[in-house]
């Protein structure tokens, strides 16, 4: 049964309402593509924190009018939120704003930091809580380090 406003996981309980909803949106498609809820929970409630830092305030007003119908049904026209790229490693690589963390075959970077250290430091949070790898990357683009967790 998906998730709605009035009957999600515990460990939503304390986030904002539009952050809330953002992320019950992705566990629900998560769930739908074959993830576990324990598996699917986390990772959606940092992506949903991580939009919330980036979304507009039309994106946040379009999140909060989210009804309970909306967050249980899927539009089979929405973007995927991609869960192939949960088993892929995770990129520090040159960007053109400095550096960016990306996933192994994703469409764009997740991430883009001014300093490197940030990127490696969030890229192997990211790692550590998938379970998969760390890749950096040197200025030009070749492999400094490769790390597995």
């Amino acid at each position: 049964m998906p998730w709605d406003i009035n009957d999600y996981p515990s460990s939503l309980k304390n986030l904002e309402t539009p952050v809330r909803k953002k992320a019950i949106d992705i566990v629900n498609a998560m769930i739908d593509e074959g993830y576990k809820e324990g598996q699917a929970i986390p990772i959606a409630t940092e992506q949903a924190k991580e939009w919330y830092k980036n979304a507009s305030d039309n994106e946040i007003q379009q999140v909060n009018q989210m009804s309970d119908e909306d967050l249980r049904s899927r539009d089979e026209d929405a973007q995927s939120s991609r869960p192939e790229l949960l088993e892929k490693g995770e990129h520090v690589i040159p960007h053109e704003n400095g550096w960016a963390v990306k996933v192994q075959d994703a469409k764009q970077a997740s991430y883009i930091f001014d300093n490197k250290q940030e990127a490696i430091d969030r890229a192997k949070e990211i790692a550590a809580n998938k379970g998969t790898s760390t890749i950096i990357h040197k200025k030009d683009g070749s492999i400094q380090e490769k790390s597995n967790v």
